[in-house]
């Protein structure tokens, strides 16, 4: 099992910018795929950026331009650059771990991020 732990979540006013952390211990197979999902105010968790551990990336196409995911193997962090904010950016942002040869998924237990005037 891995575990997760996030960071750097808060407020941000429209155009801002806010960092993410996540921080990996445990278990950890490679090949894997470590990344961010979020989950807005009443809707259904999605994929924010993903980031596999040969760095191959894939982002939602709602954040393409203004997010970068970025990741080291060696720390066994993953970390989520997002610019230009917008409101509907608010929501509860998870890390999630999942090794490319298993089914088995870690998630963190997420970090408000709150984008408003």
């Amino acid at each position: 099992q891995v575990q997760l732990v996030e960071s750097g979540g808060g407020l941000a006013q429209p155009g801002g910018s806010l960092r993410l952390s996540c921080a990996a211990s445990g278990r950890i197979f490679r090949p894997d795929d470590m990344g961010w999902y979020r989950q807005p105010p009443g809707k259904e968790r999605e994929l924010v950026a993903v980031m596999s551990s040969s760095g191959s990336t894939t982002y939602a196409d709602s954040v393409k331009g203004r997010f970068t995911i970025s990741r080291d193997n060696a720390k066994d962090t993953v970390n989520l650059e997002m610019n230009n904010l917008k409101p509907e950016d608010t929501a509860v942002y998870y890390c999630r771990h999942k090794p490319l040869y298993s089914t088995l998924v870690s998630w963190g237990r997420g970090t408000q991020v709150t984008v408003s005037s």
